[in-house]
């Protein structure tokens, strides 16, 4: 019984998944859009798409 009440309360949360708003693509926040390179308006990383 006390396994079982430890196990209750130890949940895995969702990472945050928000829009990308240069490219629209589904991206974690706080980190740098895989698709488009950007992170708060800035490119950070460049993109061969463009």
């Amino acid at each position: 019984k006390r396994d079982s009440r430890r196990a209750q309360t130890f949940k895995l949360s969702l990472p945050g998944i928000v829009e990308c708003p240069q490219c629209h693509e589904m991206k974690m926040a706080h980190r740098v859009c895989k698709n488009c390179g950007f992170y708060k308006g800035k490119e950070v990383v460049a993109s061969t798409e463009q």
